[in-house]
């Protein structure tokens, strides 16, 4: 990104895609095991990479292309939209037969399918929305802030050495 901020909304992204699950394990009172877990981590990379997939157009579009940051954001947004939605309605039905396990080992199966497969619906539905505006709030901030470094280094201009 070469930027130390950029990645910053992605990361905002992860929190969306944990409230699935929190909300359905808390719900269904199903305990936090290590199937759990993994999905979880699961999660994570997951909703990060659908982020990615939004940030980077976003930035490009803003830095490259010279869009407005508003403008930039909802473009990359509508232009990740149906990606995203096939890579992750793909995953989350193939993620379906784990929720519906059973037989032997079934539990460890369902944990870890009711895991992923809530935490990718919360992740898809919340990621499309928020992770836009959490790369326009962090890119103002990134702009003030280049922007504040810019007008000092005008104002107090260094001295040439002899």
């Amino acid at each position: 990104y070469e930027s130390w901020f950029a990645p910053i909304a992605v990361i905002l992204a992860v929190p969306l895609s944990l409230l699935g699950p929190m909300a359905v394990l808390t719900g269904l009172r199903i305990e936090n095991n290590l199937y759990t877990q993994i999905g979880l981590i699961l999660l994570i990379a997951l909703s990060a990479k659908n982020a990615i997939l939004i940030v980077e157009v976003a930035l490009e579009l803003h830095v490259r292309d010279r869009k407005p940051l508003l403008e930039s954001a909802v473009e990359a947004a509508r232009a990740r939209f149906r990606p995203i939605l096939m890579t992750s309605f793909a995953f989350i039905l193939g993620v379906a037969p784990l929720v519906f396990a059973t037989g032997a080992g079934a539990s460890a199966r369902k944990s870890i399918g009711i895991t992923v497969f809530s935490g990718m619906l919360a992740s898809t539905c919340l990621a499309v929305l928020f992770v836009p505006t959490f790369f326009v709030v962090i890119q103002r901030l990134e702009n003030w802030r280049a922007e504040r470094k810019a007008r000092k280094a005008a104002a107090y201009p260094a001295t040439a050495g002899p």
